[in-house]
C-alpha cells in the first residue's frame, strides 16, 4: 500500500491486536470510527507519520531490528492515534533496570500460584533465572519458581489455570502504553476476567515509563476494559513503584 499510496492521500489503520510499529493506526476500532467520521465532516489536521515494520525471526532470536519504509498521511488526533512503538534503548542503565524489576517480582513469587508472563524485553529477565529462555513475542508460564511451559495459547493458559490461583505479569509497549490487546492476545479478556483485575502486575523500566502519556487497554471486551481503567501501580525497579494512569 506504501508503494501505492505514499502521501497522495490520507490513510487510517485499524488495529487487529498485533503489536503495529506504524504511526498510523487508531487506538482501537471505535477510536478509528471517530477519527473517520470527524475527517469527513470537519476539518481535520493531517500528519506525515512513520510506516515501519519489524524482522520478527530476528526479534525471536533476541535481536531488535526495525526497518523505516516510508511515510504516510494520516488525520491527526494525539489522543486517538497510537503512535509508532518505541524500543527499549539498549544500554546498561536500561538493562539494570530490568535486572532490578525482574530481581523484585522473583522475591515476590508465592508457591501454588501460576504466573502468566507477557512478551517483552522487560519481561525476559523475570523467566531465564527460572530455568529457561523467555520467548520474547509470546507468553510463558511460571509455577513455583520455575518456567513449566513457553509460547502457550489461551486454550493452555486456560486449562493451567482452572481452578487455581493466577497472576499476569505484563508490560507496556513502548510509546504506546498498550498493556493488554496488542501482541499478547493470548492473554484473554476470559484469562484476565479469570486471573482477576487485582491480580494484574504491570512492570516497566523508568525510561518506558517516562516515556507513555498513559497506559492503555484494549481486550475487545468494552466492559473489562472499563473495569481496567484508573491507576495502577507499575514496578519500575527494585522494590520502586509509581501509580499510572490506565485510560
Amino acid at each position: 500500500m506504501l508503494d501505492i499510496v505514499n502521501t497522495s492521500f490520507p490513510v487510517l489503520g485499524v488495529p487487529t491486536g498485533v503489536k503495529m510499529h506504524s504511526a498510523a493506526f487508531a487506538v482501537d476500532p471505535q477510536a478509528a470510527a471517530r477519527i473517520a467520521i470527524r475527517f469527513l465532516w470537519e476539518e481535520f489536521p493531517l500528519k506525515e507519520v512513520e510506516v515501519m515494520d519489524v524482522d520478527e525471526e530476528a526479534y525471536r532470536k533476541g535481536t531488535l531490528s526495525a526497518k523505516l519504509y516510508g511515510y504516510m498521511l494520516t488525520p491527526y488526533e494525539p489522543y486517538l492515534i497510537q503512535g509508532a512503538k518505541i524500543a527499549s534503548p539498549i544500554t546498561e542503565t536500561e538493562r539494570e533496570d530490568q535486572v532490578a524489576i525482574a530481581k523484585y517480582i522473583i522475591e515476590e513469587l508465592k508457591p501454588g500460584v501460576f504466573y502468566i508472563i507477557g512478551p517483552g524485553t522487560t519481561t525476559r529477565p523475570i523467566v531465564e533465572p527460572l530455568g529457561g529462555k523467555k520467548t520474547l513475542l509470546g507468553v510463558d508460564l511460571i509455577y513455583n519458581r520455575r518456567l513449566i511451559a513457553k509460547d502457550v495459547n489461551e486454550k493452555q493458559i486456560l486449562k493451567a489455570i482452572k481452578g487455581k490461583k493466577a497472576r499476569i505479569i505484563v508490560t507496556p509497549i513502548g510509546g504506546q502504553g498498550f498493556i493488554f490487546g496488542r501482541g499478547n492476545l493470548q492473554i484473554s479478556s476470559t484469562v484476565i476476567r479469570q486471573v482477576g483485575k487485582n491480580n494484574v502486575m504491570v512492570v516497566a523500566t523508568r525510561h518506558k515509563i517516562r516515556g507513555v502519556r498513559s497506559l492503555r487497554v484494549d481486550t475487545g471486551d468494552a466492559e473489562l476494559d472499563e473495569a481496567l481503567r484508573g491507576y495502577t501501580i507499575v514496578k519500575t525497579g527494585y522494590r520502586e513503584e509509581t501509580a499510572v494512569r490506565v485510560e
